[in-house]
């Protein structure tokens, strides 16, 4: 190992606390990314504290009601998040190369986490000779997906590079705890006066209050002491936790809604016209195990 090699190596955090940060982020909590990394909470706060202490900086403001990326750990994890889907989807690929029983499939965090995994499992349950990869990033498109086997590509329908099938309509619709009492709206005006969870989505293509607003032909501003995430998982996550009226994806809270830990505030619902695809690339055919995850996810 040369010196320029070992001057890199000493200046970088360990993997496991970038890894531990980017689930604590995407999760909201310590104890959910503890369970998804199947350590003990303990350990990734150690991992965190570590990891702040060797930026020099806090990456989360601890409130008494949970954390919530700081300035620097937000600006932190944007920049380390395409690294670390980078370096995933390496691995993957060079281990593509000596196991051809293994699939990858690339989608957002949201899609992964509410939608596709527990498919993944039913489908392991059934084919448990094919290993099925799940690379998820909300800065996927449709170069990144030819890179996977398959990916989860939200839209039209209409990428030059794809093939591409309906998996599920984008459904947008208000919802909150069963256990939060909050007044059931007679019209989506009414909404605005609720407690809103108030999601920026300025780095990535996502829908928010005033779009979903504005779709029923409303305008409205943001409050300025409105609780405010970035990524759809924490504003779903904050619904859950009873801190106010989220929307809600339709293959996202479903479940939730069927077991009873929300509800959907009035009947409102916006239905957007566009999808969520399986996709594939065109110039590629489809390997026997990945033919046969296709036609049972489809």
């Amino acid at each position: 190992m040369n010196t320029q090699s070992l001057r890199l190596l000493n200046t970088l955090p360990p993997l496991e606390a970038l890894v531990s940060f980017e689930a604590v982020a995407r999760c909201g909590s310590f104890t959910r990314a503890a369970r998804e990394l199947s350590i003990t909470q303990s350990a990734v706060s150690k991992q965190i504290k570590g990891l702040e202490e060797a930026l020099r900086c806090a990456l989360f403001d601890r409130h008494v009601r949970g954390i919530q990326l700081s300035a620097a750990g937000a600006s932190f994890l944007e920049e380390l998040e395409p690294l670390l889907y980078k370096l995933h989807r390496a691995v993957l690929r060079v281990q593509h190369e000596h196991d051809t029983q293994a699939i990858s499939i690339a989608c957002t965090q949201a899609v992964a986490h509410f939608w596709l995994f527990p498919r993944v499992v039913r489908f392991n349950q059934m084919y448990p000779d094919i290993a099925v990869n799940i690379i998820s990033s909300n800065t996927i498109n449709e170069r990144s997906c030819n890179d996977s086997d398959f990916g989860i590509l939200y839209g039209d329908g209409d990428w030059p590079s794809l093939e591409g099938t309906r998996l599920f309509p984008e459904i947008v619709y208000p919802v909150c705890s069963t256990e939060l009492s909050l007044p059931q709206p007679e019209t989506v005006a009414d909404l605005c006066s609720l407690p809103l969870i108030q999601l920026d989505s300025r780095a990535w293509d996502c829908m928010d209050w005033q779009d979903w607003f504005k779709h029923f032909g409303l305008i409205y501003d943001t409050p300025r002491n409105a609780i405010t995430f970035n990524q759809v998982t924490l504003v779903f996550n904050a619904a859950l936790e009873g801190l106010g009226v989220s929307l809600g994806w339709d293959y996202m809270a479903r479940q939730a809604i069927d077991s009873g830990k929300l509800r959907q505030l009035g009947g409102f619902a916006y239905e957007t016209g566009r999808w969520d695809y399986l996709v594939h690339a065109k110039h590629r055919p489809l390997t026997e195990p990945a033919q046969i995850f296709h036609d049972w996810l489809v």
